[in-house]
C-alpha cells in the first residue's frame, strides 16, 4: 500500500537536511520544522479518525520516521514521539481526547513516562506533583503525558497535564540528538481528573477507556510495540542515513597512506559496506514483520501471543543494536575525516548512539525478558 505521507515528507527532506547542523547547535527544531511535519501529516498518522487523524499501519508511520532520522536524527526523533503520543491519548477516556483535539485537532502532547509524579488521591482525581526529565519536543506542546505513583501505593499511572499546569526548564544539553530540546517539565501542584489517567496495568493488557470509541485495530495494539519501535525507528533511520551519507563521501576518496588507493578500491571497505548494509536491513525487516503479525492480530481481534509480544520486543532491541554496529562500523572505516565536527557521519553517529541509551533500548535487560519466557518463567516488565 503506497505511504502517501512518505510522499509528501520526501519533499521535505532537502529542507530538514539542510536545518540539521543549526538544530544540532542551537539544540532544538525549529518552529517551521514542526509545521511542516505537520502539514504533510506526520504527527496525525496515529491519531484516531474520529479527531482527523489517519490511523495509519504503524510501519507506515515508522518508514516514515526512518526517512526523516536518515538526513536529521533530531528531526526524526521529535517527529517519532511527537507522532506516537495520539495513539495513546487514543487510549484514554473519550473526554481528554476532547479537551486535546476538539478545537485543534494539530494539538501536539510531548511525554516523560518516569514514575517521577506524585499521586494524591482527592475529590474527582489526584493531585499531582513532580519533576520529569526527558521530554523531547516539549516547547512544540500543548499537552503532557507524564508518569506517577499513587501515594502510599505501587499503582503506576500515566496522566495528561495541559502546559498551564506545569513549568519547562532548559537543560538539555548532550552529546547527541542535541536539537531534541528534551528539557524537563516541572508540576508544582496540579489537579488531575480522573478521566485523564491511564493505568499501566491496564496498557500492559492492551485496554484502554478510549477503545469504546476508537474501535480500530491500531488501538488493540501493546504500549511495548507502537513506543518502543517508535524509540529504536529513529537509531535505524540515522544509521540508514550515514550509509547513504558514506557512499557518497567515500566514492571518490582516495587514501593518504601509502599507495594512495581510491576507497572504493579497498576490499575491507567493501566488507564493512557490505556489514553494515545488512544490519540496517535485517533490523527493518525483523520489526516491520513483528508489527505486521501484531497489527493482523488487532485486525482480526484475537489475541496477541506471549511468543509474539516478547519476538517483538527482542528484535525491537536487536533493530537498535544492530544499528548501532552498522553505524560504528562506517564511522571507524571512514577514517579522521569523519571526526570533523557537523559532518552528517559524525552527526548520525552522536544522535544514534544517543538514542541508543533510552530505557526502552536497553538491550540485555529486553533480551533476559525474552530468555525467561522461552523457558516458561512469568515475564513481568513495564515496557512489556
Amino acid at each position: 500500500m503506497a505511504n502517501q505521507v512518505l510522499e509528501r515528507v520526501r519533499a521535505l527532506l532537502p529542507g530538514i537536511a539542510a536545518r540539521a547542523t543549526a538544530a544540532d547547535t542551537d539544540g532544538a527544531v525549529s518552529a517551521e520544522t514542526v509545521e511542516e511535519l505537520t502539514g504533510a501529516g506526520v504527527l496525525r498518522m496515529l491519531q484516531p479518525a474520529r479527531f482527523g487523524g489517519a490511523e495509519s499501519h504503524p510501519v507506515r508511520f515508522y518508514e516514515v520516521v526512518r526517512a526523516i532520522s536518515g538526513v536529521c536524527g533530531s528531526t526524526g526523533w521529535v517527529a517519532s514521539v511527537l507522532g506516537v503520543h495520539p495513539w495513546q491519548l487514543g487510549l484514554f477516556d473519550e473526554r481528554a481526547q476532547k479537551e486535546v483535539w476538539a478545537n485543534d485537532p494539530d494539538t501536539l502532547v510531548s511525554s516523560s513516562y518516569a514514575p517521577a509524579g506524585r499521586l494524591t488521591p482527592v475529590e474527582g482525581g489526584y493531585e499531582l506533583t513532580g519533576h520529569w526529565s526527558f521530554s523531547s519536543g516539549c516547547r512544540h506542546a500543548s499537552w503532557a503525558l507524564l508518569g506517577g505513583l499513587v501515594a502510599g501505593t505501587e499503582d503506576f499511572l500515566t496522566v495528561l497535564v495541559p502546559a498551564t499546569d506545569y513549568a519547562i526548564e532548559e537543560v538539555w544539553d548532550v552529546i547527541g540528538l542535541r536539537g531534541t530540546a528534551s528539557d524537563d517539565i516541572v508540576v508544582g501542584r496540579a489537579f488531575v481528573p480522573e478521566h485523564r489517567t491511564l493505568r499501566n496495568d491496564e496498557q500492559a493488557r492492551v485496554r484502554g477507556p478510549g477503545q469504546r470509541v476508537n474501535t480500530g485495530p491500531l488501538y488493540r495494539m501493546p504500549f511495548a510495540t507502537i513506543f518502543t519501535s517508535a524509540v529504536t525507528a529513529p537509531v535505524v533511520g540515522a544509521a540508514s542515513g550515514c550509509y547513504g551519507a558514506y557512499l557518497s563521501a567515500m566514492r571518490d576518496r582516495v587514501r593518504t597512506s601509502p599507495g594512495g588507493v581510491r576507497f572504493s578500491d579497498d576490499p575491507f571497505a567493501h566488507v564493512a559496506v557490505a556489514r553494515a548494509a545488512s544490519e540496517i536491513d535485517a533490523a527493518i525487516l525483523q520489526m516491520d514483520r513483528n508489527v505486521s503479525e501484531i497489527y493482523e492480530c488487532a485486525v482480526e481481534a484475537r489475541e496477541i501471543p506471549l511468543e509474539l509480544r516478547l519476538r517483538t520486543r527482542r528484535d525491537q532491541v536487536r533493530g537498535t543494536e544492530r544499528a548501532l554496529h552498522a553505524i560504528d562500523l562506517l564511522f571507524t572505516t571512514a577514517g579522521g575525516n569523519s571526526l570533523k565536527r557537523g559532518n552528517p557521519i559524525e552527526r548520525a553517529w552522536r544522535d544514534a548512539h544517543a538514542g541508543g541509551v533510552h530505557v526502552a533500548n536497553d538491550v540485555e535487560r529486553a533480551l533476559a525478558m525474552y530468555g525467561r519466557g522461552e523457558f516458561g518463567l512469568p515475564v513481568e516488565d513495564n515496557l512489556f
